[in-house]
């Protein structure tokens, strides 16, 4: 008789579209050495998620199907395993651990090393602390580590009112710098109020016909959506730098910019508890907000991997699991 605990999760059998995700039982994981164990309240839902669950995305890192999605969690630590010394249990903490292997953040426990994860925001609750580590450490150490943003300099953020642009533009204004962005019209007055400085209406005029002079380019479109990466050289000055997040820099991209005296670096997030307390640390001063559209229930993950690939989202979309 097998009477290992057991736990709710969204597991899928195979690639596909939405329809794949399904909530099933599956084994409670245990944590080893330098792991905790997390009693998950709530699970970001982003881009790689459904990309993964297409056969893109991460599927490379994890092993064939079943496996479980989800890389940003906010819980309650259960159990900590030998020789963790930063967490203890009852501490309330988020993260994005394991990435890109399999976290399994769509589910009721995950363990990952203890040093993957911070303490929440105290001011924020589960739903919305699971709405920011992937997103805000993908456009923190994009910003601070890959193109090292100064105050005074320029910053064209693409894609600006979603998960990552929201944060990106709040981080960059943190930083002291002067913030473009790309959205929809509708969306403009909101990010203004983040501190967009100036917004630029995609569906109506070209980028790069109205930037110009830019240090640093944040796309988090990329060049399959209308060539995004390589007509954004154009809006940068001499010695200025594209952050190509969501599909790299292809070895033409990387020529031309070289050719026009420009940069152009490919970026990965990576798990860093150390830059979460950072940002818990700045959200709870004040500085920094969260926007969460939409919490859903954890069976309704397929339906919000259906709303988030319409790519209207404005913030995040999350999952309440507890």
């Amino acid at each position: 008789m097998n009477d290992k605990p057991t736990m709710r999760a969204i597991t899928q059998d195979t690639f596909g579209g939405p329809e794949v995700l399904r909530l099933t039982e599956v084994p409670r994981p245990e944590p080893v050495p330098h792991e905790v164990l997390v009693r998950v309240r709530a699970a970001g839902v982003n881009p790689v998620d459904w990309k993964t669950r297409e056969g893109g995305g991460m599927a490379g890192a994890l092993s064939a199907p079943p496996f479980v999605l989800g890389w940003d969690v906010s819980g309650v630590v259960e159990q900590v395993g030998f020789g963790v010394h930063t967490l203890e249990v009852g501490d309330e903490v988020y993260g994005m651990p394991s990435f890109p292997r399999e976290a399994g953040a769509y589910a009721e426990y995950v363990t990952a090393p203890a040093r993957h994860f911070a303490r929440k925001p105290a001011t924020l609750d589960h739903d919305h602390a699971a709405a920011v580590p992937l997103a805000a450490l993908t456009a923190w150490q994009a910003l601070t580590v890959t193109a090292g943003v100064t105050a005074g300099q320029r910053v064209l953020i693409h894609g600006a009112a979603g998960g990552v642009g929201h944060f990106a533009v709040q981080f960059a204004k943190h930083l002291g710098a002067h913030v473009t962005g790309t959205a929809r019209a509708p969306k403009h007055a909101w990010l203004r109020e983040l501190g967009a400085d100036e917004l630029v209406d995609y569906t109506a005029v070209r980028f790069e016909d109205e930037v110009h002079d830019i240090d640093v380019v944040l796309d988090l479109i990329g060049d399959e959506h209308d060539r995004t990466s390589t007509r954004s050289l154009d809006t940068l000055r001499p010695g200025g730098i594209l952050v190509a997040v969501p599909s790299g820099v292809a070895p033409e991209l990387m020529e031309g910019a070289r050719e026009r005296g420009l940069r152009a670096s490919a970026y990965l997030v990576e798990p860093d508890g150390d830059s979460l307390a950072t940002i818990a640390g700045l959200i709870d001063k004040g500085g920094i907000t969260v926007e969460v559209e939409d919490v859903l229930p954890l069976a309704e993950a397929a339906e919000a991997h259906r709303r988030g690939e319409e790519g209207r989202t404005r913030g995040k979309l999350t999952l309440h699991v507890a």
